[in-house]
Formats: structure tokens, sequence, C-alpha cells
């Protein structure tokens, strides 16, 4: 061990011990955040001077944002205003299933809604690197009877129903998440989402059968877009109820069952103004889209789940499958852009009858193979997902790699002989029943690796942009998390829940 990992390892020990004094009954959670050397990275400088300049602490809160289509996970951190601004945007890896929410288990699905990653959820000696639990079902998902265990975010590039980064990136988003929790957040909130909940992406997918469940989720997004505050979720009647508060004249606090009937409460005024223009204005846009002939999103039959176009545009026969969505820098442009981490050698990209080419793509632009797509796998065992079929010759040619002859970037291509998974298409989900709505603890990821594999550097980009916030008041509103100073444990940890 270094000296400076030495060092790194004997503070982390006193942060651990200092958490274990004032965390009551979360002591043994906290005390498992950093118990190896992938879970005990620091966070990159590239970050922490991020943070610097949009006037966030290390250990300040942090929210989790992720877009299946645009294949993205972004990390919003509170800054000292008491607002939370995007940090940075993780492309992502590889996610499995269909735009819309898990159901059943085996269906291969990653979930969509609102859950809630305390300490307890987060895996340091997880099989994939490193890894955190979504906490899927939540107590929503419960009551309509919906099943499946050890949902993650986790490295390795591969997903059979989980959101898979590299290595690199998941160990910057474990300590962006292991410092929240440092400095007393007690969970943070991961948003999962199909897509932007934009006016557009929503005319674009009018007639699927998920729409209502979306147009549920999108409230909580546009309570998160007007206020920057994390949403208060509650679950009643079998829907998202946000930012509940007791009436006026109640006495106590509105009581919430996913099951139940929905107990009396209001939003505060100015929530629920600001939600309803932004509503308002979402509506409209959307009337006009569908009043002028909007393209319905075509139904993408046999592909299974997708992968952002930076990955896609180094592995061997990539393909962005459902993420390949809506205007941007095309798969060629992105073979020029730095990739993420490394990419596992048996990754295999999503597949299908409608986009999926018929070489690789670096062939297809005529240059060789990246090396970047080549590296040592961290964990000993593969997925059961990731059987190799060979590729088949009779494959049509893919839309890339004909553009990039009709272009002249390159000739014919030798077909590819990379071993890939063959996808399992989604089932029709069976008709959801009533279950027992309360809440039970997520299982953590046990899986472990046989061998431990030497300690991946963290590779750092650029943080990116956050979008515009729409103009608001910087005072806490009703049900917001207050702004906590870092290493402050007493107004956040309690012996009680």
């Amino acid at each position: 061990m270094t000296g400076r990992s030495l060092v790194r390892a004997l503070m982390t020990s006193v942060a651990l011990s200092a958490a274990v004094l004032l965390a009551g009954c979360n002591s043994d959670e906290i005390g498992s955040l950093a118990t190896n050397a992938k879970a005990n990275q620091p966070v990159p400088p590239k970050l922490l001077a991020a943070m610097v300049e949009k006037n966030m602490d290390l250990q300040s809160p942090i929210l989790v944002r992720l877009f299946k289509q645009e294949a993205e996970l972004e990390v919003w951190k509170q800054d000292r205003t008491g607002r939370f601004a995007l940090l940075k945007t993780y492309p992502i890896c590889r996610w499995s299933g269909d735009l819309g929410p898990k159901v059943r288990e085996g269906d291969r699905q990653a979930p969509e809604g609102f859950y809630a990653i305390s300490p307890a959820q987060m895996n340091p000696t997880s099989a994939y690197y490193l890894s955190f639990n979504t906490g899927y079902p939540n107590a929503y998902d419960r009551s309509l009877g919906h099943t499946g265990s050890e949902l993650m975010v986790h490295g390795d590039c591969s997903s059979r129903g989980c959101y898979a980064m590299t290595d690199e990136q998941i160990a910057e988003i474990y300590s962006l998440g292991r410092e929240s929790f440092f400095g007393g957040q007690k969970s943070f909130q991961f948003q999962a989402y199909p897509f932007h909940m934009t006016a557009m992406n929503m005319a674009r997918h009018r007639n699927s059968p998920h729409m209502a469940f979306w147009k549920m989720i999108k409230e909580g997004n546009d309570h998160f877009e007007v206020t920057r505050q994390e949403p208060k979720v509650d679950f009643c009647e079998k829907k998202y109820v946000f930012d509940a508060v007791k009436a006026p004249d109640a006495k106590r606090e509105p009581v919430f069952d996913a099951s139940a009937k929905c107990p009396v409460y209001v939003v505060p005024d100015e929530v629920a103004d600001a939600v309803r223009e932004k509503q308002q204005a979402d509506d409209a846009e959307f009337a006009k889209l569908v009043a002028k002939g909007t393209p319905v999103a075509q139904l993408n039959t046999g592909i299974d789940g997708g992968m952002h176009r930076v990955f896609a545009a180094r592995v061997p026969n990539g393909n962005t499958g459902l993420s390949e969505a809506g205007p941007g820098p095309s798969l060629f442009a992105a073979t020029e852009e730095k990739a993420p981490g490394t990419i596992p050698d048996t990754v295999n990209p999503p597949r299908g009858p409608v986009t999926s080419p018929s070489e690789p793509l670096a062939a297809s632009l005529g240059r060789a193979p990246s090396t970047t797509a080549s590296s040592t796998r961290v964990a000993s065992a593969a997925p059961a997902a990731q059987s190799a079929a060979p590729a088949q010759n009779g494959e049509s040619e893919g839309f890339f790699s004909s553009l990039a002859r009709k272009v002249g970037l390159g000739g014919n291509a030798a077909a590819d002989t990379t071993a890939t998974a063959t996808p399992q298409p989604t089932t029709t989900p069976a008709k959801p029943k009533v279950a027992d709505a309360k809440p039970k603890p997520a299982k953590a990821d046990t899986k472990q690796a046989s061998a431990k594999p030497a300690l991946k550097p963290v590779t750092d980009t650029a943080a990116d942009t956050p979008a515009a916030a729409p103009a608001a008041s910087n005072s806490l509103v009703a049900g917001a998390q207050p702004v906590v100073s870092a290493n402050s444990f007493e107004s956040r940890f309690s012996a009680g829940k």
C-alpha cells in the first residue's frame, strides 16, 4: 500500500469511527461503505473542481436521475443555496429490456420510478466491481403485485435487468454517494425514466401502453424541475403522490398506504402552482406536436435494451438499440470521443432486426477496431445472459454500415465473428394483482467475485454543463431537504427511524 493510500485508509477509519458514534442504528450500514480499496477511492480532482465552481460541498446531498432512451445517468448535488444542480452526466454502457416499468422477476426489464438508496444498499464487495441496489420493488410496485429482486446500478457493462456502467464510472458514482452519506444524508433519491419527460418525447410515445404510468411519474419529474428539490414521495390507491403535507386543519401528518385509500393531504401552494404552470405549457406543446402529425416512435420488436453511442462506437457489431432515438451526434462522431472507462471484451451490444448492423462499426469506417474495447473482466463469473452465440451471416446490412459506404467511408467489410448474446424478447406482462404494501428492505447484491482484481484507476471526464433551471426562489419549499453542512450527522441521523 502506498503512503497516500495508507493515509486515505486511516482517514476513512477515523471518519467511520465518528459515523458509528453519531449514526446510532445506522452505524453498521455506514461502516460497510468503504471496506476495501475499490469502495474507498477518492472523488476525482476534476469533480472536486466542478463542485467548487458550482458552489457545492463535497459531502452535501446528491440525487440521481436516469434516462433509458438517452442512455444517460445524471448526478445532481445540493449547492450552498439549498437547491440541486447538475454535477455530471454519465453515458450508460448497457441497460436491458424495453421502455416501460419492470413487472415481474425474469422479464429482463430495468425498473422505472422513484426509489430511495440507503447506505445498506451500497455494495462494496459486488461481483460487478461496485454496485448499489435500486430498491425495486418499492411500495407502489408491490401494490400491483410486481416482482423482482437485486436490480442494480453496477459496473462491468453487462445487464440482465440492471443499469450497467463501466467500472471507472461506477467507482466515481459510488464515491459521490459514499461522501453524501458521510455528510449525513440518510438516503439519496434515484429517479428512473424511459426518456427525458419532454412534450416531444411524450408525443412520440403517445400510443404506448405505458403512457398512464409515464404521466404519473412525469409529475414527480415536474416537481423536481420547478423546485430543484428532492420531491417527497408517498404512495396510496396504487399511485405515486408527490410533496404531500398535512392539511391546515389536520391534527396529525397523513398516513400513506400504497394499497389503501389516500388520506387527506395538500401540496404546498408555491409548489402546486409552479407544477400546474409547467404542466399546462407541456400539454399545450404536446397538443401542437400531435396536431401537426409528429410521427409515433417505431416499435422495435426484438431489441433488448440500449447502449450509449460512445460505447456502441467501440464495440464490434456496435448498436445503440432502443437508445437510438432523436436528434444528436451520429454514431460515427462518437468514435472521436473519449470512452469513459474500459469496456470488457465480452460486452454484448443490443441486438435486433431493426437497426443491428452486420459488421463491426470500426470496419465499416475503414479503421482498425479500437483497442479500448478490450479489457480484463472484473468478475470471474460471467452472467448467464452473456452466453455466446455466433452472429448470423444472413443478417441484413445495418443502417450505419450502409451509410458509411454511401459517403465513401469504407468498402465491404468482412462479417463479424465476435460472439454476442442472443436477446430474450420481453413477454407480455401478467395482469397485476394486489400485494402487501408494507415496504421491505432491499436485498443487497451478495454476488462475490472469486478473485479480487487489481484496483482500477478512476478516469475522469469533464462534467457536463447543467441545464438551465427555471426561475424560482432560493428559499426552501415545504417537504424539501434542508441544507446540511459537511460532517453534520446530528440533524440527519438519529437513533430512531
